[in-house]
C-alpha cells in the first residue's frame, strides 16, 4: 500500500490510488485552494488532533440522490407541524461547532479540530461552505454543514440537540438542492442513518464520473436561503 506524502505544491495523486480503507495522501494544508481542488477531485480530509492531515477517496463511496430521498411518515407529520424553524447559512460557525462538540459530548471522538472549522468557516466566508440550521422556539437545536460545487454537495457533518432537528435540516436541504436541479449529495461514508434516507453506496469510478459531469455546472456561491 503506497500513500502519498504531499508537498506545498497545490495537488493530489489520482484517487484510484488510494487503499483499500481509501487513504489516499498524509500531509499539505488546510487551504482554501487545496480543500476545492480535494472536493472537485473526490477528496477529502479526515483525521484527528493528534495526526497529520490525511486525504482519502473511499471505495465505494455513499451518494444521496435528491430525488431518491426516502422520509420516513413519522418524519413528514414533523415537518408537517412545523415543530422546527429551518434557515441556511445564517450560523455556520455555530453549526460546525456544534458538530465537533456533540461527538466530544458522546465520547466519540472528532475530526471537526479547531484548524478545520477555521478552514471550512473561511470556505463559508468565500460563498462554498454552506449550513442548514434547525431552531427551536429560538434556540439552535440541530443542523449541518457541507460543501458545495456545480451541482454536487458534499455533506461534512450533522448534529442534533432535539431529536429528529438534524433530520429536518437534511430534508430541507435535499428539498432546495431539488430545486436547483443538484444532481448528488456526496455523503463520503456509509451510515446507517444515510441509508435510511434512501443513500446508496456506488463504486468510486462510477462517483468520479457522476462528479465530473456535475462540476460542468457552474457553482452556486455566496449566502444561500430558502424562498420567502
Amino acid at each position: 500500500m503506497t500513500v502519498f506524502l504531499l508537498t506545498d505544491k497545490i495537488a493530489f495523486p489520482p484517487p484510484h490510488l488510494a487503499s483499500g480503507e481509501g487513504l489516499l495522501a498524509v500531509g499539505g494544508d488546510l487551504s482554501r485552494e487545496r480543500l476545492l481542488l480535494a472536493y472537485r477531485m473526490g477528496i477529502f480530509p479526515w483525521f484527528s488532533d493528534d495526526e497529520p492531515i490525511l486525504w482519502w477517496s473511499p471505495d465505494p463511496r455513499l451518494v444521496l440522490y435528491p430525488r431518491e430521498i426516502n422520509i420516513s411518515k413519522t418524519l413528514k407529520k414533523i415537518i408537517r407541524k412545523e415543530v422546527f424553524t429551518v434557515t441556511m447559512d445564517s450560523a455556520f460557525g455555530r453549526v460546525i461547532n456544534q458538530c465537533a462538540q456533540i461527538r466530544l459530548e458522546n465520547n466519540q471522538g472528532t475530526w471537526i479540530i479547531e484548524d478545520m472549522i477555521d478552514a471550512y468557516c473561511k470556505l463559508h466566508e468565500s460563498g462554498f461552505a454552506h449550513s442548514v440550521e434547525a431552531w427551536h422556539q429560538g434556540e439552535l437545536a440541530g443542523g449541518l454543514y457541507g460543501v458545495s460545487l456545480g451541482r454536487c454537495f458534499f455533506g461534512e457533518s450533522m448534529f442534533t440537540r432535539i431529536s429528529n432537528a438534524s433530520n429536518v435540516a437534511l430534508v430541507t436541504l435535499v428539498e432546495y438542492l431539488n430545486k436547483l436541479s443538484f444532481d448528488m449529495i456526496d455523503c463520503q461514508l456509509t451510515t446507517k442513518h444515510l441509508l435510511g434516507f434512501g443513500a446508496r453506496e456506488i463504486p468510486r469510478a462510477r462517483f468520479l464520473k457522476q462528479l465530473e459531469e456535475s462540476l460542468k455546472a457552474p457553482t452556486k456561491k455566496g449566502k444561500w436561503c430558502l424562498d420567502p
